[in-house]
């Protein structure tokens, strides 16, 4: 998979992408990333990339036109099929994992990051294919949330993890919380792990961690229920859970 990456802080890019799962993707070949300066493709000597909103307002609005010769570049330089241009906002719809599972797929992912005030609206209707936020909440620009989607979408890549099931329980990946995880030392501070998982009975177990997966995203979560069918029993967990702490 390759991913190129639009923004005008590039350095930032350095140390989280040569860490852990993202690094060992790009060594085994897995992923390329591609970090591209939005003011390698202005056209004067102070390499412009924003200027005062039309109307007038606060703050700085980044240009449209190096924006656009940036991504036609990339564009036109490889086979990018109908890769989809991904302009990171807060405007945007919230990241979720199965936005994550399906850009996982695609071969060819560019991220657009904004910055300052805002991004010129032509980007947005002429450019972008998509537009997504990791959160309700605003940053600086949107190199951060572009490590966060690079990040989440590494690991779904095959071959990436040590395991193709380690993505599967994970939180969000079925709709639910995950179950709590126990390591050694079987107790600690006189706090043990449930008997449960010592017993070596498979069926148990899993039957003990998807209650605990529903249980947890019950008290925790709960709206996200909403989007998962449960069956007669599991709905009698969450009834027996509630009964409990009245």
């Amino acid at each position: 998979m390759r991913i190129d990456i639009l923004c005008l802080f590039p350095d930032m890019f350095i140390s989280p992408f040569e860490q852990s799962i993202i690094k060992r993707a790009k060594e085994s070949n897995l992923l390329n990333i591609v970090i591209h300066d939005i003011r390698d493709y202005t056209h004067d000597s102070h390499h412009t990339v924003d200027d005062y909103p039309y109307g007038g307002g606060p703050g700085m609005v980044l240009k449209p036109e190096p924006i656009f010769e940036l991504a036609e570049t990339i564009q036109h330089g490889v086979d990018t099929g109908d890769m989809p241009v991904v302009l990171l906002t807060p405007q945007g719809k919230l990241l979720t994992q199965k936005i994550v599972r399906d850009l996982a797929l695609q071969p060819h992912l560019m991220l657009i990051c904004g910055h300052y005030e805002g991004i010129d609206e032509r980007v947005h209707e002429h450019l972008a294919t998509d537009e997504i936020s990791i959160g309700d909440y605003v940053l600086s620009g949107g190199e951060l949330a572009a490590m966060v989607m690079v990040d989440a979408i590494t690991r779904l890549i095959p071959g990436v993890l040590g395991s193709e099931e380690s993505a599967k329980d994970d939180s969000h990946s079925n709709g639910l919380l995950e179950y709590p995880q126990y390591t050694r030392p079987e107790t600690y501070r006189s706090w043990s792990v449930p008997s449960i998982l010592l017993s070596g009975n498979h069926e148990k177990i899993a039957q003990w961690r998807k209650r605990q997966s529903i249980l947890r995203t019950a008290t925790r979560r709960p709206e996200m229920l909403q989007q998962v069918i449960l069956s007669c029993e599991e709905k009698s967990w969450i009834s027996e859970r509630s009964l409990n702490q009245n």
